[in-house]
């Protein structure tokens, strides 16, 4: 039998093992590359470009600031990299995941893992911080809902809950050219890091 491939090779050069993903092998601008290219909402979204994941991981990152207005760059980044593992794996509708089983979790938490590790970010985050977090993707998802994938106000509030006051007003949601917003994504990575004096410890 042909033996099946178990890795990525990515445009660094480096070849990321998908089921025991090392550290080493995870790098800022294959991230930034993956996820500006990979499209959320299935790519059922409202403009003239997909709504990728890396847009939808910035929106995540600025609702965090203002959950958590003097949070660490560690957690800034922490916020921002939260779907990093998306890069490999892909953007999974909900209904999807819930399909597939158990065995997408894994394989995701596991390159989170090898993520947070490359990149100095606690697995475990305090538990505000995890919430902050989750609260802040919830409600970036709510955003993307009725303005880009046209959900309607009610269908929102059933799945993602009624809009939180953080969000009420005025955060519009439109989707960008994926190569600009990897620019963005990838200088506002290196940015956190900087602040965290990762590149002098590496």
């Amino acid at each position: 039998m042909k033996q099946s491939r178990e890795w990525q090779r990515m445009l660094s050069g480096r070849r990321l093992d998908l089921f025991d993903p090392s550290p080493v092998d995870i790098e800022i601008e294959d991230i930034a590359r993956g996820l500006a290219f990979v499209a959320r909402w299935n790519g059922q979204t409202d403009g003239d470009h997909p709504y990728s994941v890396a847009q939808h991981s910035l929106l995540v990152e600025e609702i965090f600031n203002i959950l958590v207005p003097d949070g660490a760059p560690v957690w800034k980044l922490a916020a921002l990299l939260h779907d990093a593992a998306e890069y490999v794996v892909g953007d999974m509708v909900s209904p999807v995941k819930g399909a597939v089983g158990p065995q997408y979790s894994e394989l995701e938490a596991r390159l989170m893992t090898a993520v947070h590790i490359r990149f100095g970010i606690p697995d475990q985050p305090p538990p505000n911080i995890g919430r902050a977090i989750k609260k802040a993707d919830k409600a970036a998802a709510r955003l993307e809902a009725t303005q880009i994938a046209l959900f309607t106000d009610a269908e929102a509030n059933r799945y993602f809950g009624r809009p939180a006051k953080i969000i009420a007003g005025g955060i519009e949601v439109r989707p960008k050219p994926p190569e600009a917003v990897r620019n963005e994504f990838e200088e506002r990575t290196k940015a956190l890091l900087k602040k965290m004096d990762w590149a002098s410890s590496r």
